[in-house]
């Protein structure tokens, strides 16, 4: 395995619902190598979500240690964590959560406003990433006038923009047609090859197919952590027929 990216050691997470304790993580401990393509499954209730958002810095571990690139991060202070946050880790989301009545390219600006870049680094930052992810033509549309496959194309720009070393998908294909869906994980396995270290979380075994690994959580734990010879997404795309 490359040098591990992520690394965690008993892990856990508890939440408190009157004289209830709820261990949505008990214990993991797990490495992620710089590079690679992870996806974490699991039935409802069995602690992925909850470790999406321990390993995104949106929440803290009850217990146990968390390194992201060698870093504490659990032991950071609130605007410290959010900086790092900002700087480490791009998001992309099932239900895209762009600005509606904002551009494309204003869309992906967004996180660089929150970093303090300024305005012409920005719109040249964001037009680089519009194009990376095939959107130039469209860098002025709304969201309201783009596919749902280009919403979230335009979400992994977004998550790209800050120039990130770790890349967080929950449910990134949860939202689209089978079609769409190989077009985004096309997208997500080009970036990976290019070095991204790339996390999703997913119900769905066909889309877990694409990923490099597999870890499968049941009662807060991880109960197998399984290798995976990847199926070809672009590869797919290319031959599953366009919608008539």
């Amino acid at each position: 395995m490359a040098a591990a990216l992520i690394r965690t050691r008993d892990l856990a997470r508890t939440y408190q619902f009157g004289d209830t304790e709820v261990r949505a993580l008990d214990g993991v401990t797990i490495e992620v190598g710089t590079g690679e393509f992870v996806a974490v499954m699991g039935p409802s209730g069995s602690g992925k979500s909850t470790f999406m958002n321990v390993l995104g810095c949106l929440d803290r571990p009850s217990r146990g240690e968390y390194f992201l690139d060698g870093h504490a991060v659990a032991a950071l202070a609130d605007d410290a964590l959010a900086a790092f946050r900002n700087r480490y880790i791009g998001f992309v989301f099932q239900n895209f959560n762009l600005l509606p009545r904002t551009s494309a390219l204003e869309n992906v600006e967004l996180p660089l406003i929150y970093a303090g870049i300024a305005a012409r680094e920005r719109r040249l930052r964001a037009a680089e990433m519009i194009a990376k992810v095939g959107l130039a033509a469209r860098a002025h549309h709304q969201p309201a006038q783009l596919s749902g496959g280009q919403q979230q194309r335009v979400a992994i720009a977004r998550a790209l923009v800050t120039r990130p070393r770790l890349i967080l998908a929950d449910e990134p294909t949860g939202a689209l047609d089978s079609r769409t869906s190989l077009e985004i994980m096309a997208l997500l396995q080009e970036l990976n090859h290019a070095g991204m270290t790339v996390v999703i979380v997913t119900h769905e075994t066909d889309i877990a197919r694409f990923a490099r690994r597999v870890l499968r959580f049941r009662d807060g734990r991880i109960v197998a952590d399984e290798a995976n010879d990847p199926l070809d997404a672009a590869r797919m795309f290319a031959e599953e027929p366009a919608h008539a």
